[in-house]
């Protein structure tokens, strides 16, 4: 595998700047993910590095060769679709071994058969390698998607949100899956995806993407805990981040120019002291209970708020409760909503 980087890339189309001056690198066996929602350049981005599309300026470097102006087919990339993209008619063995007998790459059958297997047993589909593509399951036809750009043993993957059409238990399997085949083959891979489960369990660091710009790329956990402004705190988080005015839950202090609170739903304490709150909702999720608030604002302004509960149990829709939040909690962000980066 290699490091590959994007630096001071643009990319437009017509009027749209679809990447403005992005500048990424991955290391030699990093799972890079990016995340975003759609429109901010995230499919773009992969299809700069594959060579699908050319930058307006900037360079693309893979493996320490600048590649901005080759074609794809001299990249030594692959590139696994959001859809299958298989060859119905041939059988589950012959679509994984179609790379390997295209032209200036073909080994001898015996290499390819070997390499094929071996793809196949770590996917876990060596039992269907005679079956044709229409004969899968969803979950299987994407294990076979994604072998076929195993097999290659390609520079750099590039991965275009390729789980997004599998039903919940199906991405659950196929995300434990592709991290233990990327661990065990040290692939370097760019993952792009509007799934912040995906983006918080698959990669080393996560690059979160507003509007063909980087706002912000580090450790997933970094980013959940100390995000750069409320756009990349919004991108991470199940329920989102809590945003409130200052002043709420009993918050008179801040540092200067703060112009909004961050709170976690897991950093709201019910019943521990606070401002008094109603309970609006509660949805049981299991070993987790949310519940919507309402606070009572000393203004007249009522906020709301979400609290994630965990075991917690006696509370219900129509309770009153006092709302606090756990010392040294709170995110302060000023008004172009960037984080200031003194807290409580």
């Amino acid at each position: 595998m290699a490091e590959a980087a994007l630096t001071n890339v643009t990319k437009r189309f017509g009027e749209t700047t679809a990447v403005a001056e992005l500048s990424l690198e991955l290391a030699d066996g990093e799972f890079v993910v990016l995340l975003g929602p759609t429109g901010a350049g995230k499919t773009t981005t992969l299809r700069l590095f594959a060579g699908l599309e050319r930058p307006d300026a900037g360079q693309v470097q893979i493996a320490g060769r600048d590649v901005t102006r080759l074609a794809p087919a001299e990249r030594d990339v692959a590139f696994v679709f959001q859809q299958y993209s298989l060859y119905p008619h041939y059988s589950v063995f012959d679509n994984l071994a179609f790379p390997l007998r295209a032209p200036g790459r073909r080994g001898s059958e015996e290499a390819i058969r070997r390499r094929v297997h071996e793809i196949a047993e770590m996917l876990r589909i060596e039992s269907k390698l005679a079956n044709r593509a229409t004969q899968l399951s969803g979950g299987e036809m994407q294990r076979v998607s994604i072998g076929r750009a195993l097999v290659r043993e390609p520079n750099l993957f590039l991965m275009d949100e390729p789980l997004s059409s599998l039903d919940a238990k199906l991405r659950e399997d196929l995300r434990v899956e592709l991290k233990r085949i990327q661990r065990e083959l040290g692939a370097t891979i760019l993952y792009v995806t509007h799934d912040q489960l995906e983006a918080m369990t698959l990669a080393d660091r996560v690059g979160v993407l507003a509007a063909g710009r980087l706002v912000q790329i580090d450790a997933p956990r970094a980013v959940y805990e100390r995000p750069a402004s409320v756009y990349a705190a919004q991108r991470l988080g199940s329920p989102p981040i809590n945003l409130l005015r200052p002043g709420a839950l009993g918050i008179a202090a801040g540092p200067a120019g703060a112009e909004t609170l961050g709170v976690r739903p897991e950093d709201v304490v019910l019943n521990g002291g606070g401002v008094p709150a109603s309970v609006l909702t509660m949805e049981h999720l299991g070993v987790e209970s949310v519940a919507l608030l309402e606070l009572d604002g000393a203004d007249g302004q009522r906020q709301r708020l979400h609290a994630l509960l965990g075991s917690q149990r006696g509370i219900a829709e129509g309770d009153r409760v006092r709302a606090a939040v756990r010392p040294g909690a709170v995110l302060f962000f000023d008004a172009e909503g960037r984080r200031l980066r003194e807290g409580i």
